[in-house]
């Protein structure tokens, strides 16, 4: 009987399954020497045949038991174990910043309600107190199922404070949900990064005034940037923006290959691209409507405060093949 050996290896090099492997190899000794008695002595035949036969059945269950350690362990690899959350103002100047911040506030008390960690990797604030742009890790095995669904264009419509017609404006908000990954699905070359330093923003004293601290990495090709200045060295700052990086590619990625089979995907909430208008809050109605779903919620005020599960839930039975709603209007 043979077994795979490069897959042996790959069970003696893992420290899952160096045990089991280690156990493999005794009990594979063991099988050889049977089948090496039952060749040579012909008296002992029948009773190195059972034998033959007890080792070949553990050696499969063991192979097998490794495979599945190592299977499951790829799958865990593969899920993400957080987000990164980036809000971007959109149309609208200091209404649309406002509501930037307000959509990333709600999201982050949904992760406090859940008890997830945040922390705070980049924010580029306006002069009105909003966000120009913003990027928070959101960390926790569950959170990409509940948040997945979120990435796309935000709109507001309502009477900005500064309004003094009492006319209503709309403005826009862009959300991406970005998986971060312990393995990445996507290999980069390291030559196609260019790497800046700069002081940190913000609290931390006098670490932070001193030292370049704040890493922001730009992938050449694609011209994508990432920042990060929620550590104190710039070791580790350089390590999450790669982190970030990464999961920015990876979306893009995702976002193409979603596009493409887009026509024939069942249940279709939408390719996850970040252009894609996929919600409205219409302040005046007190109304949430969520266009891809074509299902309205009244509870502006309590979902901006962090209470997103029913929109979570509603989008999710939809994904797993539940009803639709109707478009109110």
């Amino acid at each position: 009987m043979e077994f795979n050996q490069d897959t042996l290896q790959e069970f003696k090099e893992n420290q899952k399954t160096q045990f089991l492997a280690s156990q493999f190899e005794s009990e594979l000794v063991k099988l050889r020497e049977a089948e090496e008695l039952a060749d040579s002595d012909p008296e002992m035949a029948v009773l190195a045949e059972e034998e033959i036969t007890r080792l070949t059945a553990q050696l499969q269950n063991q192979f097998a038991e490794m495979e599945h350690i190592i299977e499951a362990n790829k799958e865990e690899e593969a899920k993400p174990f957080g987000v990164m959350l980036e809000v971007r103002a959109g149309a609208g100047g200091d209404e649309a910043s406002l509501f930037a911040a307000e959509l990333a506030s709600m999201y982050l008390q949904y992760a406090e309600n859940n008890g997830w960690q945040t922390i705070r990797s980049h924010v580029s604030e306006t002069e009105a107190g909003g966000y120009k742009e913003a990027a928070f890790e959101i960390l926790g095995s569950e959170v990409y199922n509940h948040l997945r669904y979120e990435t796309g264009v935000h709109r507001v419509q309502r009477i900005p404070a500064t309004e003094k017609q009492g006319r209503i404006h709309t403005s826009t908000a862009s959300v991406a949900i970005l998986p971060m990954r312990k393995k990445p699905t996507i290999e980069i070359n390291p030559g196609d990064i260019e790497m800046e330093f700069s002081r940190s923003g913000g609290a931390g004293g006098q670490n932070v005034n001193k030292v370049e601290t704040a890493v922001r990495l730009i992938h050449v090709p694609t011209n994508i940037d990432v920042r990060c200045q929620s550590e104190r060295s710039q070791l580790k700052n350089r390590e999450k923006a790669m982190i970030m990086l990464i999961a920015k590619l990876e979306a893009i990625h995702e976002e193409e290959e979603m596009r493409k089979h887009a026509e024939t995907r069942k249940n279709q909430i939408g390719t996850g691209d970040r252009s894609e208008k996929i919600r409205t809050y219409n302040f005046p109605q007190n109304r949430i409507t969520d266009h891809r779903i074509k299902q309205s919620w009244h509870t502006i005020e309590s979902t901006l405060a962090g209470n997103i599960a029913p929109i979570v839930e509603a989008l999710q039975a939809v994904a797993a093949g539940g009803e639709v709603g109707t478009e109110e209007e």
